[in-house]
Protein backbone atom coordinates (compact mmCIF):
# COMPACT_ATOMS: atom_id res chain seq x y z
CA UNK A 1 0.00 0.00 0.00
CA UNK A 2 2.90 2.36 0.61
CA UNK A 3 3.51 2.57 -3.16
CA UNK A 4 0.00 3.95 -3.68
CA UNK A 5 0.90 6.92 -1.48
CA UNK A 6 3.81 7.75 -3.74
CA UNK A 7 1.83 8.33 -6.94
CA UNK A 8 -1.21 10.33 -7.92
CA UNK A 9 -3.58 7.69 -9.34
CA UNK A 10 -5.01 10.33 -11.67
CA UNK A 11 -1.74 10.01 -13.57
CA UNK A 12 -2.49 6.43 -14.61
CA UNK A 13 -4.92 7.28 -17.46
CA UNK A 14 -2.36 9.81 -18.71
CA UNK A 15 0.36 7.17 -18.53
CA UNK A 16 -1.80 4.77 -20.53
CA UNK A 17 -2.54 7.41 -23.18
CA UNK A 18 1.16 8.26 -23.46
CA UNK A 19 2.21 4.63 -23.81
CA UNK A 20 -0.45 3.73 -26.35
CA UNK A 21 -0.10 6.90 -28.41
CA UNK A 22 3.68 7.18 -28.10
CA UNK A 23 3.28 10.92 -28.59
CA UNK A 24 2.60 13.76 -26.13
CA UNK A 25 0.40 15.82 -28.47
CA UNK A 26 -1.76 12.87 -29.50
CA UNK A 27 -2.09 11.79 -25.88
CA UNK A 28 -3.22 15.33 -25.00
CA UNK A 29 -5.84 15.30 -27.75
CA UNK A 30 -7.09 11.91 -26.62
CA UNK A 31 -7.34 13.04 -22.98
CA UNK A 32 -8.79 16.43 -23.91
CA UNK A 33 -5.96 18.10 -21.99
CA UNK A 34 -3.38 20.72 -22.91
CA UNK A 35 0.00 19.58 -24.18
CA UNK A 36 1.86 21.33 -21.31
CA UNK A 37 -0.33 19.49 -18.78
CA UNK A 38 0.48 16.13 -20.35
CA UNK A 39 4.18 17.02 -20.60
CA UNK A 40 4.15 17.91 -16.88
CA UNK A 41 2.43 14.59 -16.09
CA UNK A 42 5.07 12.74 -18.13
CA UNK A 43 7.81 14.43 -16.10
CA UNK A 44 6.12 13.29 -12.88
CA UNK A 45 5.76 9.74 -14.20
CA UNK A 46 9.39 9.65 -15.25
CA UNK A 47 10.39 10.68 -11.75
CA UNK A 48 8.16 8.09 -10.11
CA UNK A 49 9.31 5.19 -12.26
CA UNK A 50 12.89 6.48 -12.51
CA UNK A 51 12.76 5.86 -16.25
CA UNK A 52 12.29 8.13 -19.30
CA UNK A 53 9.38 5.90 -20.51
CA UNK A 54 9.41 7.57 -23.96
CA UNK A 55 12.63 8.34 -25.79
CA UNK A 56 13.25 9.94 -29.14
CA UNK A 57 14.73 7.73 -31.84
CA UNK A 58 15.08 9.34 -35.23
CA UNK A 59 11.87 11.25 -35.81
CA UNK A 60 9.74 9.08 -33.52
CA UNK A 61 9.18 8.53 -29.82
CA UNK A 62 9.61 4.91 -28.75
CA UNK A 63 8.75 3.11 -25.51
CA UNK A 64 11.56 2.07 -23.21
CA UNK A 65 11.77 -1.49 -21.91
CA UNK A 66 10.30 -0.29 -18.62
CA UNK A 67 7.34 1.30 -20.45
CA UNK A 68 6.73 -1.90 -22.40
CA UNK A 69 6.69 -3.86 -19.13
CA UNK A 70 4.14 -1.44 -17.67
CA UNK A 71 1.72 -1.42 -20.59
CA UNK A 72 -0.10 -4.75 -20.17
CA UNK A 73 -0.54 -4.62 -16.36
CA UNK A 74 -1.56 -0.97 -16.61
CA UNK A 75 -4.26 -1.83 -19.15
CA UNK A 76 -5.55 -4.58 -16.85
CA UNK A 77 -5.52 -2.31 -13.78
CA UNK A 78 -7.44 0.46 -15.53
CA UNK A 79 -10.00 -2.00 -16.88
CA UNK A 80 -10.54 -3.49 -13.44
CA UNK A 81 -10.77 -0.03 -11.85
CA UNK A 82 -13.40 1.03 -14.37
CA UNK A 83 -15.43 -2.07 -13.54
CA UNK A 84 -14.94 -1.61 -9.77
CA UNK A 85 -15.91 2.07 -9.86
CA UNK A 86 -18.87 1.47 -12.14
CA UNK A 87 -17.52 3.63 -14.93
CA UNK A 88 -20.20 4.51 -17.48
CA UNK A 89 -20.24 2.79 -20.84
CA UNK A 90 -18.42 4.49 -23.69
CA UNK A 91 -20.50 7.36 -25.03
CA UNK A 92 -19.69 8.01 -28.71
CA UNK A 93 -21.88 11.12 -28.77
CA UNK A 94 -19.58 12.98 -26.37
CA UNK A 95 -16.26 11.46 -27.43
CA UNK A 96 -13.80 13.76 -29.23
CA UNK A 97 -10.64 12.53 -30.89
CA UNK A 98 -8.65 12.30 -34.11
CA UNK A 99 -8.41 8.67 -35.24
CA UNK A 100 -5.85 7.81 -37.90
CA UNK A 101 -6.70 5.14 -40.47
CA UNK A 102 -4.57 3.52 -43.15
CA UNK A 103 -6.59 2.40 -46.16
CA UNK A 104 -6.47 2.47 -49.96
CA UNK A 105 -8.86 4.35 -52.21
CA UNK A 106 -10.47 0.94 -52.89
CA UNK A 107 -11.30 0.43 -49.20
CA UNK A 108 -12.20 4.11 -48.89
CA UNK A 109 -14.83 3.76 -51.60
CA UNK A 110 -16.38 0.73 -49.91
CA UNK A 111 -16.23 1.69 -46.25
CA UNK A 112 -16.02 5.48 -45.88
CA UNK A 113 -19.38 6.64 -47.27
CA UNK A 114 -21.40 4.63 -44.76
CA UNK A 115 -18.86 5.08 -41.95
CA UNK A 116 -18.93 8.87 -42.28
CA UNK A 117 -22.71 8.86 -42.02
CA UNK A 118 -22.47 6.73 -38.86
CA UNK A 119 -19.92 9.08 -37.34
CA UNK A 120 -21.88 12.22 -38.13
CA UNK A 121 -25.00 10.65 -36.61
CA UNK A 122 -23.63 8.87 -33.55
CA UNK A 123 -20.10 10.22 -32.92
CA UNK A 124 -19.86 13.76 -34.35
CA UNK A 125 -16.75 14.51 -32.28
CA UNK A 126 -14.62 11.88 -34.03
CA UNK A 127 -12.35 13.18 -36.79
CA UNK A 128 -10.58 10.85 -39.22
CA UNK A 129 -7.13 11.21 -40.73
CA UNK A 130 -6.64 8.89 -43.74
CA UNK A 131 -3.30 7.74 -45.09
CA UNK A 132 -2.23 4.96 -47.46
CA UNK A 133 0.67 2.55 -47.10
CA UNK A 134 1.84 -0.86 -48.23
CA UNK A 135 0.90 -3.86 -46.08
CA UNK A 136 4.27 -4.03 -44.35
CA UNK A 137 4.40 -0.28 -43.85
CA UNK A 138 0.87 -0.23 -42.40
CA UNK A 139 1.78 -2.93 -39.87
CA UNK A 140 4.90 -0.98 -38.91
CA UNK A 141 2.82 2.19 -38.49
CA UNK A 142 0.42 0.34 -36.20
CA UNK A 143 3.33 -0.87 -34.09
CA UNK A 144 4.87 2.63 -33.93
CA UNK A 145 1.54 4.29 -33.11
CA UNK A 146 1.52 6.35 -36.31
CA UNK A 147 -1.93 5.01 -37.22
CA UNK A 148 -4.69 3.56 -35.03
CA UNK A 149 -6.27 1.15 -37.50
CA UNK A 150 -5.36 -0.28 -40.90
CA UNK A 151 -7.66 -1.84 -43.50
CA UNK A 152 -6.21 -4.21 -46.06
CA UNK A 153 -5.08 -7.76 -46.74
CA UNK A 154 -2.76 -9.10 -44.06
CA UNK A 155 -2.08 -12.81 -44.71
CA UNK A 156 0.27 -13.01 -41.72
CA UNK A 157 0.10 -10.63 -38.77
CA UNK A 158 2.85 -10.34 -36.13
CA UNK A 159 1.99 -11.41 -32.58
CA UNK A 160 1.53 -7.82 -31.45
CA UNK A 161 -1.05 -7.06 -34.17
CA UNK A 162 -4.70 -8.11 -33.89
CA UNK A 163 -6.89 -8.46 -36.97
CA UNK A 164 -10.51 -9.07 -37.85
CA UNK A 165 -12.09 -10.29 -41.10
CA UNK A 166 -14.33 -7.73 -42.81
CA UNK A 167 -15.31 -8.99 -46.25
CA UNK A 168 -14.22 -11.02 -49.24
CA UNK A 169 -13.66 -9.94 -52.81
CA UNK A 170 -12.48 -11.65 -56.01
CA UNK A 171 -10.30 -10.67 -58.95
CA UNK A 172 -11.73 -9.69 -62.31
CA UNK A 173 -9.87 -8.75 -65.48
CA UNK A 174 -10.85 -5.70 -67.55
CA UNK A 175 -9.85 -4.71 -71.07
CA UNK A 176 -11.09 -2.62 -73.95
CA UNK A 177 -13.70 -4.60 -75.90
CA UNK A 178 -12.06 -3.67 -79.19
CA UNK A 179 -8.96 -5.57 -78.06
CA UNK A 180 -10.82 -8.77 -77.00
CA UNK A 181 -12.13 -11.71 -79.04
CA UNK A 182 -15.84 -11.27 -79.72
CA UNK A 183 -16.87 -14.87 -79.00
CA UNK A 184 -14.15 -16.77 -77.16
CA UNK A 185 -12.39 -15.82 -73.91
CA UNK A 186 -8.70 -15.08 -73.80
CA UNK A 187 -6.56 -18.14 -73.15
CA UNK A 188 -3.92 -18.01 -70.43
CA UNK A 189 -1.22 -17.78 -73.11
CA UNK A 190 -2.96 -14.83 -74.78
CA UNK A 191 -3.59 -13.18 -71.40
CA UNK A 192 0.08 -13.49 -70.46
CA UNK A 193 1.28 -12.09 -73.80
CA UNK A 194 -0.67 -8.86 -73.31
CA UNK A 195 0.76 -5.90 -71.36
CA UNK A 196 -0.78 -5.50 -67.90
CA UNK A 197 -1.53 -2.82 -65.31
CA UNK A 198 -1.00 -3.58 -61.62
CA UNK A 199 -2.33 -1.47 -58.78
CA UNK A 200 0.37 -1.34 -56.10
CA UNK A 201 2.27 1.22 -54.06
CA UNK A 202 5.66 -0.02 -55.28
CA UNK A 203 6.79 -1.19 -58.73
CA UNK A 204 8.40 -4.29 -57.19
CA UNK A 205 5.31 -5.35 -55.21
CA UNK A 206 4.39 -9.03 -55.17
CA UNK A 207 0.61 -9.22 -54.96
CA UNK A 208 -1.56 -12.35 -55.06
CA UNK A 209 -1.46 -12.43 -58.86
CA UNK A 210 2.33 -12.27 -59.04
CA UNK A 211 2.63 -14.92 -56.34
CA UNK A 212 0.24 -17.22 -58.21
CA UNK A 213 2.12 -16.76 -61.47
CA UNK A 214 5.47 -17.36 -59.79
CA UNK A 215 4.19 -20.60 -58.27
CA UNK A 216 3.34 -21.76 -61.83
CA UNK A 217 6.62 -20.52 -63.31
CA UNK A 218 4.64 -18.01 -65.36
CA UNK A 219 5.32 -14.33 -65.96
CA UNK A 220 3.31 -11.37 -67.23
CA UNK A 221 4.62 -8.07 -68.50
CA UNK A 222 3.71 -5.22 -66.18
CA UNK A 223 3.67 -2.25 -68.51
CA UNK A 224 2.28 0.04 -65.78
CA UNK A 225 2.33 -0.14 -61.97
CA UNK A 226 0.38 2.59 -60.19
CA UNK A 227 -1.13 3.15 -56.72
CA UNK A 228 -4.53 4.53 -57.75
CA UNK A 229 -7.40 2.06 -58.18
CA UNK A 230 -9.85 4.46 -59.83
CA UNK A 231 -7.35 6.01 -62.26
CA UNK A 232 -6.18 2.55 -63.35
CA UNK A 233 -9.53 1.90 -65.00
CA UNK A 234 -9.40 5.16 -66.97
CA UNK A 235 -5.87 4.34 -68.10
CA UNK A 236 -6.71 1.21 -70.08
CA UNK A 237 -9.48 2.74 -72.22
CA UNK A 238 -8.51 2.61 -75.91
CA UNK A 239 -5.41 0.48 -75.29
CA UNK A 240 -4.50 -3.22 -75.37
CA UNK A 241 -3.71 -3.20 -71.64
CA UNK A 242 -5.33 -5.65 -69.21
CA UNK A 243 -6.15 -4.65 -65.65
CA UNK A 244 -6.85 -7.40 -63.11
CA UNK A 245 -8.36 -5.84 -60.05
CA UNK A 246 -10.73 -6.45 -57.11
CA UNK A 247 -14.24 -6.87 -58.46
CA UNK A 248 -15.84 -4.47 -55.99
CA UNK A 249 -13.75 -1.60 -57.28
CA UNK A 250 -15.33 -1.82 -60.74
CA UNK A 251 -18.90 -2.90 -60.08
CA UNK A 252 -20.22 -0.24 -62.41
CA UNK A 253 -18.49 0.19 -65.78
CA UNK A 254 -21.30 2.26 -67.29
CA UNK A 255 -19.01 5.31 -67.47
CA UNK A 256 -16.62 3.23 -69.58
CA UNK A 257 -18.84 1.57 -72.22
CA UNK A 258 -15.84 0.36 -74.22
CA UNK A 259 -14.53 -1.77 -71.34
CA UNK A 260 -15.47 -5.38 -70.66
CA UNK A 261 -14.91 -7.38 -67.49
CA UNK A 262 -14.10 -11.09 -67.72
CA UNK A 263 -12.83 -13.94 -65.58
CA UNK A 264 -9.02 -14.20 -65.45
CA UNK A 265 -7.89 -17.35 -67.29
CA UNK A 266 -6.16 -18.75 -64.19
CA UNK A 267 -7.40 -19.54 -60.69
CA UNK A 268 -6.60 -16.67 -58.33
CA UNK A 269 -7.12 -16.60 -54.56
CA UNK A 270 -9.96 -14.60 -53.10
CA UNK A 271 -9.17 -11.32 -51.37
CA UNK A 272 -9.96 -11.38 -47.64
CA UNK A 273 -10.04 -7.82 -46.36
CA UNK A 274 -9.34 -7.19 -42.71
CA UNK A 275 -8.94 -4.43 -40.19
CA UNK A 276 -5.79 -4.60 -38.09
CA UNK A 277 -4.66 -2.82 -34.93
CA UNK A 278 -1.99 -3.08 -32.25
CA UNK A 279 -2.86 -5.36 -29.33
CA UNK A 280 -2.56 -2.41 -26.95
CA UNK A 281 -5.85 -1.20 -28.48
CA UNK A 282 -7.70 -4.48 -27.88
CA UNK A 283 -9.77 -3.18 -24.97
CA UNK A 284 -9.88 0.52 -25.82
CA UNK A 285 -13.65 1.27 -25.78
CA UNK A 286 -13.45 4.03 -28.39
CA UNK A 287 -11.34 1.86 -30.66
CA UNK A 288 -13.71 -1.07 -30.22
CA UNK A 289 -16.68 1.14 -31.07
CA UNK A 290 -14.96 2.34 -34.26
CA UNK A 291 -14.06 -1.22 -35.27
CA UNK A 292 -17.70 -2.21 -34.90
CA UNK A 293 -18.76 0.85 -36.90
CA UNK A 294 -16.38 -0.15 -39.70
CA UNK A 295 -17.79 -3.69 -39.72
CA UNK A 296 -21.28 -2.22 -39.98
CA UNK A 297 -20.11 -0.06 -42.90
CA UNK A 298 -19.22 -3.08 -45.06
CA UNK A 299 -22.13 -4.03 -47.35
CA UNK A 300 -23.93 -7.26 -46.31
CA UNK A 301 -23.09 -8.98 -49.59
CA UNK A 302 -19.34 -8.53 -48.96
Amino acid sequence: MDELKRIDLNLLPTLYALLTEGHVTRAALRLNKSQPAVSHALAQLRGHFEDPLLVRQGGNMILTNKALQLLVPLEKILSELNTFLGAPDFDPASYKALIRLSLSDYASGIVLPHLIRLLRTFAPGIDLGISQASRDAALAQLRDGEVDLALGIFPVCPEDISSEYLFEDHFTSIADSAQLPSTTPLSLCEWLLRPHVMVALRPDAQDEIEQTLAAQNQHRRLMLVMPHWSAAVDTIVGTDLILTIARRSVQNLSSHPSLRAFEPPLPLPSLRYQQAWHVRRNHDPAHLWLRNAIKASCPPQC
